[in-house]
């Protein structure tokens, strides 16, 4: 049975910075893209940032380019969302998930985790 669960989410002060880990259990994890996404309150889940199944590529959306950066440890089963210089409209849930292809649109990942919320206050 496949897991994802993520952590480090909290509330922090505009400017500030968080770290969110997703541990991933039930998948041969460096064989999975892992993507960052998230869902503000009356707004559709969007992808944050995408990191290939080796690490050597990743995308970012560009409201957060600059600021935040994904990486991965295979050998942990780890996928990590460093967030700097975090602003307001920051403030969402934040998931990560596993699919096979970088791609931003959520319907192509084959496994979600349950959440972490971040908010991000002026």
């Amino acid at each position: 049975q496949v897991q994802l669960v993520e952590s480090g989410g909290g509330l922090v002060q505009a400017g500030g910075s968080l770290r969110l880990s997703c541990v991933a259990s039930g998948l041969t994890f460096s064989n999975y893209v892992m993507g960052w996404f998230r869902q503000a309150p009356g707004k559709e889940r969007e992808a944050v940032a995408i990191i290939s199944s080796s690490g050597g590529s990743t995308y970012r959306a560009d409201s957060v380019k600059g600021r935040f950066t994904i990486s991965r440890d295979n050998a942990k089963n780890t996928v990590y969302l460093q967030m700097n210089s975090l602003k307001p409209e920051d403030t969402a849930v934040y998931y990560c998930a596993a699919g096979k292809t970088m791609v931003t649109i959520t319907s192509w990942y084959d496994y979600w985790g349950q959440g972490t919320q971040v908010t991000v206050s002026s």
